[in-house]
């Protein structure tokens, strides 16, 4: 495996932010894919989202207003609907107005699922990986988000979150576990859509934080371009979600988004006692990406060995296949194949 990555893929849904960060009425402004974006939601609360550079003299649109229906230019008044399209120029005289409708901002798809933005960069979004629906949360909303930026490229991000090994090296705490806890594991799994799943199985005994879920717990791991996660644990008749979605910022910029559902109404008081756990959890990963780019920057020739690394060139091929089918115009065909994976942890 090269030190280096290949692009972001383009013709996929991305996690933009969390339905509850954008007020009805109001707009914000991100880089996402490198590209500065202007997400809005008008004042019926649809959302929207478009390029934040106003096409006239190329002023980032954030800097003027809205007002639930158009957004309106800093500098010269322009404005502009939720789908891109100029509306008025105010600068103009009645004789030498042009067609508005041809004087348009580009626009993004825009999916508002389960709490969660999510935007479509590239040109087809009915060929896409669907933007996820969560199995028996349907119609639910998160109940805690957690948003950081990780420095390093969304393939070394991606890696690192199916990598299966490192939990018990990066994530030692006395409420997960120890490198005395080490042992061997051995998980089957299955092709899915876009991605691959880890089929239903008793968390790992080592794992001390699964105990608070009671008994009979059970948990299903999916993976899904571009780089989505979910882990999906039943415990008797409730369920606890973790949503995982890596967006790419720049080429070595991340922003990750974990989403945390839950069923069990015993859960919700106790909710700021997670979030200390949460934030450390995501730190760690956070920080031991930022490490490995003090060594990437002398680009390595980086080794992939064993089972253990087995998801990172399930995920790097799942990569290669969707940009090979575009390329090809042919549907996209699942590269991986069911197997069983061991390795120690």
């Amino acid at each position: 495996m090269d030190a280096g990555s290949t692009p972001p893929l383009r013709d996929v849904w991305y996690y933009a932010l969390p339905s509850y960060r954008l007020k009805r009425g109001k707009t914000v402004a991100k880089t996402l894919l490198d590209e500065p974006v202007l997400i809005g939601r008008d004042r019926d609360g649809k959302a929207f989202a478009l390029l934040d550079i106003c096409p006239h003299r190329g002023i980032p649109l954030r800097f003027g207003t809205f007002d639930g229906r158009e957004v309106e230019c800093c500098y010269h008044g322009w404005r502009f609907d939720a789908a891109g399209t100029c509306t008025a120029i105010p600068s103009v005289v009645d004789k030498q107005q042009p067609d508005l409708s041809k004087v348009c901002v580009k626009s993004y798809p825009v999916e508002e699922v389960q709490g969660g933005i999510w935007i479509f960069f590239g040109t087809d979004p009915a060929a896409a990986p669907p933007v996820p629906v969560l199995p028996e949360l349907e119609g639910q909303v998160p109940k805690m988000v957690k948003t950081m930026m990780f420095e390093g490229s969304i393939d070394h991000a991606v890696i690192g979150l199916v990598d299966p090994s490192h939990a018990t090296f990066v994530h030692k705490a006395w409420f997960w576990r120890s490198t005395r806890s080490i042992r061997n594991k051995a998980k089957e799994f299955v092709t899915s859509d876009w991605g691959f799943t880890m089929k239903r199985h008793p968390p790992s005994s080592n794992s001390r934080a699964y105990r608070l879920l009671g008994p009979d717990r059970k948990t299903e791991i999916v993976f899904r371009l571009p780089g989505v996660r979910w882990e999906h644990i039943k415990a008797g008749r409730h369920v606890m979600c973790h949503l995982t979605t890596i967006t790419p910022v720049t080429a070595s910029t991340t922003e990750i988004n974990h989403s945390v559902f839950w069923t069990q109404p015993w859960f919700t008081p106790f909710k700021p006692l997670f979030w200390p756990f949460v934030n450390a959890f995501l730190k760690q990963d956070r920080d031991v990406i930022s490490r490995q780019q003090l060594g990437l920057k002398y680009d390595p020739q980086l080794l992939l060995m064993g089972d253990p690394d087995v998801q990172a060139r399930w995920y790097l091929r799942l990569k290669n296949e969707f940009v090979r089918a575009k390329e090809e115009g042919r549907p996209f065909v699942n590269p991986i194949k069911p197997r069983v994976l061991e390795w120690r942890s």
